[in-house]
């Protein structure tokens, strides 16, 4: 059976593939998009009913076609970024097949160019853009093995009447974490998070959005190199609005702070002694960015009002101040648990030397040293921009230009 030829092959049919295939046809650049299941599949079956898009609609693009709506400070549903992605893959009507899998990648033996083995059969590229996306694997701690515990990850979790009745533990306190927390919380049950290191941003400030402060003080332009260590995006909301999240007010409000889980053993859980330090970073983090917000406007003589309420801080809720060691799940009552534990990648089908000891690929920019093997839509791709559903047109771009100059 003959093997099918293409120029450029991108794996991955989410928005970052279909970014990619736009930028590939304004270049002239001939190419087939490959998704394993359907457009935006992980749009579709990996996030739960009440779900809100944690950036406001006045920011919500792709390159060439921005989201219609008639609130631009409310935030989208998940249905909506659906229908938003749906209607931009007609606008761009990429050469795409879908429910066609990428099984394996390798290179060609003894030329240039790789071969990728599909469920569909091999195809012969000189090009390669993996663009699966950042959430292929949900990690979660091999911790607690306990049958009658309830145990979902954050990918899975749909609504709070899938959870059998009592209360709820949720491991993690980033922006899914946080979010869903706060929606068992408003269903009534009682709510257990664990909360460890996290970014704690405003929702908005002196009259603008978050994400409206990030572009104008350029934040959202920081690079891989510009970063530091650390790989954490802000904890945000649109939920309910969209309001700042604030460990201290869900407490407030009845839910038990906890560290980070350290062992289970019987049902017991062992909490590390790092709450308070975990909320005093986040506060660090907050103050700094009003402080940076707080000098731009006045650099700049911008006619933003004070918001001093901002800097206002609870006191610590018992359960910081006197944090448990130690939480029996059977004495709680708690029968269920959401591991918002986040995400990890999965290269394994990548037969190419590109990965590093963790099994992350090498690059610089979305640029790996094979040549014409490329990736896009990872979080820190290149900025902290890339992972904005906004920002991978910048990236796509950068990568269709690459690929153009080869030849």
């Amino acid at each position: 059976m003959p093997v099918e030829r293409v120029e450029t092959l991108v794996i991955g049919g989410g928005q970052a593939g279909l970014v990619m295939s736009h930028r590939l046809k304004q270049r002239g650049q001939s190419h087939l998009v490959l998704e394993r299941h359907r457009i935006a599949e992980r749009w579709r079956s990996e996030r739960w009913d009440g779900l809100k898009f944690q950036f406001p609609n006045w920011s919500v693009q792709l390159p060439e076609f921005s989201f219609p709506h008639t609130e631009p400070n409310a935030f989208a549903s998940t249905s909506a970024i659906v229908d938003f992605i749906d209607a931009y893959a007609a606008f761009v009507a990429p050469p795409i097949r879908c429910g066609v899998e990428a099984t394996r990648l390798r290179r060609r033996d003894g030329a240039s160019g790789f071969i990728v083995e599909t469920t569909d059969g091999a195809i012969e590229a000189q090009n390669v853009v993996v663009a699966t996306g950042p959430y292929q694997r949900a990690q979660i701690p091999d911790l607690l093995r306990d049958d009658a515990i309830f145990q979902v990850h954050a990918s899975r979790y749909k609504n709070p009447e899938q959870l059998p009745p009592g209360a709820v533990l949720v491991a993690g306190a980033g922006a899914s974490g946080a979010q869903i927390a706060e929606e068992l919380h408003c269903a009534g049950r009682r709510v257990f998070l664990s909360v460890g290191r996290h970014t704690r941003l405003p929702r908005r400030y002196r009259g603008r959005d978050l994400i409206w402060w990030l572009s104008e003080l350029g934040i959202d332009q920081t690079t891989t190199e510009q970063r530091g260590p650390s790989r954490l995006l802000p904890v945000i909301s649109g939920a309910y609005g969209g309001h700042t999240i604030d460990f201290r007010r869900f407490a407030a409000c009845g839910m038990t702070l906890l560290g980070r889980l350290k062992a289970a053993r019987d049902g017991v859980l062992e909490i590390a002694p790092d709450l308070a330090e975990s909320l005093a970073n986040g506060d660090v983090v907050y103050a700094t960015f009003l402080n940076m917000v707080d000098a731009h406007v006045q650099l700049h003589g911008l006619d933003f009002p004070d918001e001093p309420t901002a800097r206002a801080q609870l006191p610590n809720p018992p359960c910081v101040d006197a944090p448990l060691s130690r939480l029996d799940l059977g004495a709680e009552n708690i029968h269920a648990v959401i591991w918002a534990t986040g995400y990890g990648v999965d290269f394994g089908w990548i037969d190419v030397p590109v990965l590093d000891a963790h099994g992350e690929p090498v690059h610089r920019n979305g640029i790996t040293d094979i040549p014409g093997l490329y990736f896009l839509g990872l979080q820190w791709l290149a900025r902290m921009k890339s992972s904005f559903l906004s920002g991978v047109g910048d990236d796509a771009a950068v990568l269709a230009d690459h690929i153009a100059g080869r030849g």
